[in-house]
């Protein structure tokens, strides 16, 4: 079956964060929509059909998966990244940005310092300093249009800020870095030396771009699988989000029933029942879809490189190994912080994600979202150029 990538959908007045709270977000009303990560196409028919089949029942309670629900994610990790999973690792959540806050309420104290690599996804800081941890950050290196880790400054932050939980974002969000077997050594090594545990989000792991491999942090050494809550989830990859179901992987069995305990505490139980039905179906039906799809995104990424280096030369692609979220850079521009986003929001009327947001470290740059039919992209970027060219009249 071919899918139609190219279809567009009118998602306004469907209650969508994307497109329907502009002006609550401080936005102008008549923006494209380019910053929270979800896709503006339609997910695989086998998923809609699940979900159709369980509203044609009628009933809707509490509801627990069977063990098709685990074999189905043990050939999706086994085909896709060699990773032989097990049925005792499993804990499900409502979402990776959930399962991060209860791993930190379940390992570290009030106090304590939980360490991150900026500019990195931004809930990741909300998460840390709600809980009232100490947020220690130990900065990517942006040199010569790529980033990179600087390993002595991350054992030094780690001794220095009394850390005791590294969350690490593999691929990153949102520089694009998919890191590479001697990198994830290294941290974790460092980890282990110092007995930090790593909290690994994976949620993009299923976007790569042609020439990279995305690598299981805790599938590389027995060591970091015993350090290591892997989190996993359907949402990114088949346009689920709204469905809130993801995967937790704990192979530790000390570590898991810590995890289990906070999430006890916190008053959850039992998944959303259209949410497990989705996840399945996706799984199950959705390697043609995906790799259709990741098709049509480098044909996306294609055209914002040409578009950038024939018409935009002052805006800067930092060229993407992983995710369907680009990252660009604006600082040749020359342009204030309030500038800038007058530049996007204003004059191009682009609602863009600004680097600010990831950390100090994403100054002057913007994270755009390309998971959307190719006109609107051009819309977007003819118009990301007009207001370029009235700045520089």
């Amino acid at each position: 079956m071919t899918y139609d990538f190219d279809e567009i959908i009118d998602r306004r007045n469907t209650n969508s964060i994307k497109y329907d709270f502009a002006k609550q977000r401080g936005k102008p009303e008549d923006a494209i929509p380019l910053w929270v990560a979800d896709m503006d196409f339609k997910t695989l028919p086998q998923v809609t059909d699940a979900l159709v089949k369980i509203s044609r029942h009628g009933i809707f309670g509490y509801s627990e998966v069977r063990e098709e629900y685990f074999s189905t994610l043990y050939k999706w990790y086994s085909d896709n990244f060699g990773w032989n999973i097990r049925p005792q690792w499993l804990v499900k959540t409502p979402g990776i940005v959930f399962a991060i806050a209860m791993a930190i309420r379940a390992f570290t104290q009030k106090g304590d310092g939980v360490i991150i690599q900026q500019p990195v996804y931004y809930p990741f800081s909300e998460a840390i300093l709600a809980n009232k941890r100490v947020l220690v950050n130990s900065p990517l290196v942006y040199d010569d249009g790529v980033y990179k880790i600087d390993f002595e400054d991350f054992e030094e932050k780690i001794v220095s800020g009394n850390v005791k939980v590294f969350i690490l974002c593999n691929p990153h969000n949102p520089v694009g870095r998919v890191w590479t077997g001697e990198e994830l050594i290294r941290l974790g090594e460092i980890c282990l030396k110092h007995g930090v545990m790593v909290v690994s989000d994976e949620i993009h792991a299923d976007f790569i771009f042609e020439g990279y491999k995305h690598l299981i942090f805790a599938a590389l050494k027995p060591e970091f699988a015993n350090m290591t809550i892997t989190c996993t989830a359907p949402s990114k990859t088949f346009n689920l989000a709204g469905l809130q179901v993801s995967n937790i992987f704990i192979q530790n069995v000390n570590m898991k029933f810590r995890f289990e305990q906070e999430i006890v505490k916190s008053g959850y139980s039992q998944l959303n029942t259209m949410g497990l039905a989705a996840c399945h179906a996706a799984y199950e039906y959705g390697a043609e879809w995906l790799s259709q799809l990741k098709t049509y995104l480098a044909g996306n990424l294609s055209f914002v490189r040409n578009f950038l280096n024939e018409r935009l030369p002052g805006i800067k692609l930092v060229e993407p190994q992983g995710t369907y979220l680009i990252w660009l850079d604006f600082n040749e521009l020359g342009l204030s912080d309030n500038a800038l986003e007058d530049l996007v929001a204003n004059e191009a009327r682009l609602w863009l994600d600004n680097g600010l947001m990831f950390g100090e470290e994403g100054r002057g740059f913007q994270r755009i979202n390309i998971a959307c039919p190719r006109q609107i992209l051009v819309r977007a970027f003819e118009q990301l150029e007009a207001a370029v060219s009235r700045l520089r009249k």
